[in-house]
């Protein structure tokens, strides 16, 4: 009999590492850690959270070549905004990030080094080892709200694991609430375990949205997290709002986005210019700090995005050669005024003597030292809870509240800025237009939160299609919309939903290659 694939598992001894070593490159069988006494007490294991955080913020343990495709939640966050209509491709330079782009990836899901294989085991090794932790629930020793902070969290990192999942592995909730999505771990696993069967969309949301609640719940009582990196009740809440928007329960979303805007420490501020990439930013409610141990050089998230740096510069980035642009569309929805419109420089173009036409390239994601790689990864900022909140007051009617959120936000950006739009009508194409307040939330949601990882998830569940067009400023090889393979245009297109590697089925008696792989093509 097969057993559950042992790639999932062989990351379980994560738990027991220390936010600064490389020791989760190390395999074991997880049965150890009960016998290493470390989930006894709050006061220890706090040890195996900051494990599983460390790999949020890893590169290249999640395959076995191709290191630079994965950069923990920043890596993954850019590769689904290069799956959207905004974040603009002119050349492949040495090809990481290009196959999410043209949606050739989803073919090489017997490998093990491609995209497949690596979201799988990312979003199965941070289950295990929130099941490890969650495993000492009822046994875990300390005060309330220290065993309250432990356990909150690792509610709120399983369920941010199978929203991730899902979305990757399934088409989006409404209208698929039956179809096959991911299989449901709960318990301690090891080596050996008997593999699961997917489960339906609807038996993973529930699992999702029964791990978010508890999470919010244990870590409103909880004390006080010692690190931006730690998922606090801020975090959680707002978390919980981006399921909320998955599952259309647009008054949840509103409540739990301003419930997060209530209680972060992080504040709307004007001070976004300097290169996203320091968690001390004053909006920044959830992240990263990268410090000069820890620092990866190639491959990292900002390796990928800052090419403005090495204008002038010998140093050939992962950058330079596909350096990111913004739709120029999009870019000239921004008023005059718009500070945003330093995140992006529109008239530069040729400095590094390739020929390619680099107008609008990206300048909002900067390296904060180059010369020692240094930049802190961002994963959450108060502006998305200010978006979220007004997009689920539109869609419940209540236009002059979304208007009001949106105009405080958007204070902060435009000084000359102050919609009266009403309605929540949105056009079949993202480039329909309707001129309504929905659309001009999701327009400013689009350039606000650009690179940070929203775009194709939000495409998938406002069930919208989407074109690129040499107009928008993409070249001709990434023009994908009407490809039969993935058809981008139809929002009930399989050809953004991944395929499933194929080491799963070789390990998981419960999974069958024949019914349970998802279409390679757009399934239309």
């Amino acid at each position: 009999m097969k057993k559950l694939a042992l790639y999932i598992l062989t990351m379980s001894s994560i738990i027991g590492i220390t936010a600064c070593s490389d020791d989760y490159l190390n395999t074991s069988p997880s049965t150890s850690i009960s016998s290493d006494g470390i989930m006894a007490s709050a006061s220890t294991a706090i040890v195996p959270l900051n494990g599983i955080y460390k790999t949020m913020y890893s590169e290249g343990w999640t395959v076995t070549a191709n290191e630079q495709q994965g950069d923990g939640i920043c890596g993954y966050n850019l590769m689904a905004d290069c799956m959207g209509e905004d974040l603009v491709w002119v050349a492949d330079g040495n090809g990481w990030y290009s196959f999410d782009t043209k949606y050739t990836g989803k073919s090489y899901y017997a490998r093990t080094d491609f995209r497949p294989y690596d979201l799988w085991k990312a979003g199965y090794t941070w289950i295990a080892n929130a099941n490890y932790v969650l495993s000492a629930e009822e046994t875990m020793e300390g005060s309330t709200a220290d065993v309250n902070n432990i356990i909150g969290q690792a509610y709120a990192i399983r369920a941010y694991a199978y929203f991730m999942l899902a979305q990757q592995y399934a088409r989006t909730y409404v209208g698929h609430e039956d179809e096959k999505c991911v299989p449901i771990y709960t318990g301690a696993t090891v080596a050996g375990s008997t593999g699961e069967a997917r489960s339906t969309n609807k038996e993973v949301f529930e699992r999702i949205w029964e791990d978010i609640n508890k999470a919010v719940t244990l870590l409103k009582d909880a004390s006080t997290r010692t690190s931006k990196t730690h998922i606090d009740y801020a975090v959680a809440c707002q978390l919980k709002a981006r399921i909320c928007m998955v599952m259309n329960k647009w008054q949840e979303a509103s409540d739990a986005a301003q419930e997060a805007i209530r209680n972060t420490t992080a504040t709307l501020t004007k001070d976004v210019l300097s290169g996203m990439n320091s968690i001390s930013q004053a909006d920044v409610m959830w992240g990263a700090e990268i410090t000069a141990d820890q620092a990866q050089g190639w491959g990292t998230f900002l390796t990928h995005m800052d090419a403005v740096s090495f204008i002038g510069s010998d140093m050939a980035m992962y950058s330079t050669g596909a350096p990111k642009k913004i739709n120029k569309l999009l870019y000239e929805t921004m008023g005059d005024n718009d500070i945003r419109r330093g995140w992006w420089l529109p008239n530069q173009a040729d400095e590094w003597g390739n020929k390619l036409d680099n107008t609008y390239i990206q300048n909002k994601f900067k390296f904060s030292n180059v010369s020692s790689w240094l930049g802190d990864m961002i994963w959450m900022r108060v502006e998305e809870c200010y978006l979220t909140a007004a997009e689920a007051e539109c869609h419940l009617g209540d236009d002059a509240s979304a208007r009001n959120l949106l105009n405080e936000l958007m204070s902060y950006r435009d000084e000359d800025y102050n919609t009266t739009k009403s309605g929540n009508s949105l056009g079949k194409l993202t480039t329909d237009k309707t001129y309504s307040l929905l659309e001009e939330i999701i327009t400013q949601r689009r350039i606000e939160l650009w690179g940070e990882g929203h775009r194709i998830y939000d495409i998938k569940r406002l069930k919208q299609g989407f074109i690129r067009t040499a107009e928008m400023g993409w070249a001709e090889e990434y023009l994908i919309s009407e490809n039969a393979n993935v058809r981008t245009d139809n929002p009930e297109t399989w050809g953004w939903v991944m395929t499933i590697p194929q080491a799963e089925f070789d390990g998981n008696v419960n999974m069958d290659l024949s019914t349970d792989q998802n279409p390679l093509d757009s399934g239309l």
